[in-house]
């Protein structure tokens, strides 16, 4: 199992799940170019670019075949890598995201984001960006966490992945997803209106939907239990 996280995240973000899914599976879980314990990797400025770097890894780690999750931009990441080696992948979970790399009702567009960056700096942009992803904002169990890993992000990583975003759209691609498909939301997420995830069970044949109310952006760490207990009904149908 591939898991794969989204923006100003980390590996570590995972850690719930690699607890639950460990038993059954080898979870993997990369650190992005760029964040995490990447950091000090140069990321590249598009999606396609992220998604080659993560075959990459499963190529020199010799794994043909996998059950995929991306979360964010980790989600648009692994919607290019279901299209660029679709035989590999059992199955696909398209988590908190959406096909469109220029979001559509973010909380703020990708101009304001790469403005408050420069001006503000990446560490009170990371700290504020995170506190959206939770319906109780910074008071929330996982904001510390996810506080952390934002921290740990290279400015470089940051602004390249705005760049990536602007640059990717996968509208078209969804029709050639052929791996079975799991598109998962938090009913309140502020990053991915329900416009994107829409979009993605509309446009993918035979895609699975699961709306979680009262959650977020983050649904993995507002409620683990049920996102996990979620994941491992869809997987056991692979």
């Amino acid at each position: 199992m591939v898991l794969v996280h989204g923006y100003l995240a980390g590996s570590a973000i995972w850690a719930a799940q690699i607890e639950a899914f460990s038993r059954d599976y080898d979870v993997i879980c990369p650190d992005l170019a760029g964040f995490g314990a990447s950091a000090d990797l140069t990321a590249p400025d598009s999606i396609q670019g992220h998604a080659q770097l993560v075959l990459d890894l499963l190529d020199h780690l010799q794994i043909d075949q996998f059950d995929l999750l991306g979360h964010s931009m980790g989600g648009m990441i692994v919607q290019s890598m279901a299209v660029m080696a679709p035989a590999r992948l059992r199955s696909l979970i398209l988590y908190g995201t959406g096909p469109q790399g220029v979001l559509p009702g973010r909380f703020e567009t990708i101009a304001q984001s790469r403005a408050r960056i420069t001006e503000q700096g990446l560490a009170t942009t990371a700290r504020r960006i995170a506190a959206t992803w939770f319906l109780e904002g910074e008071k929330a169990a996982g904001f510390a966490l996810c506080d952390r890993l934002g921290q740990q992000a290279c400015l470089q990583a940051a602004l390249a992945s705005l760049t990536a975003w602007e640059g990717w759209d996968g509208r078209s691609s969804l029709a050639d997803i052929t791996a079975r498909t799991l598109v998962l939301w938090g009913s309140q997420d502020r990053s991915y209106d329900w416009s994107q995830p829409e979009a993605l069970w509309r446009g993918i044949a035979d895609a699975d939907l699961a709306v979680v109310p009262n959650c977020a952006h983050n649904v993995h760490l507002e409620k683990p239990k049920l996102f996990n207990t979620l994941l491992a009904d869809f997987l056991r149908g692979t």
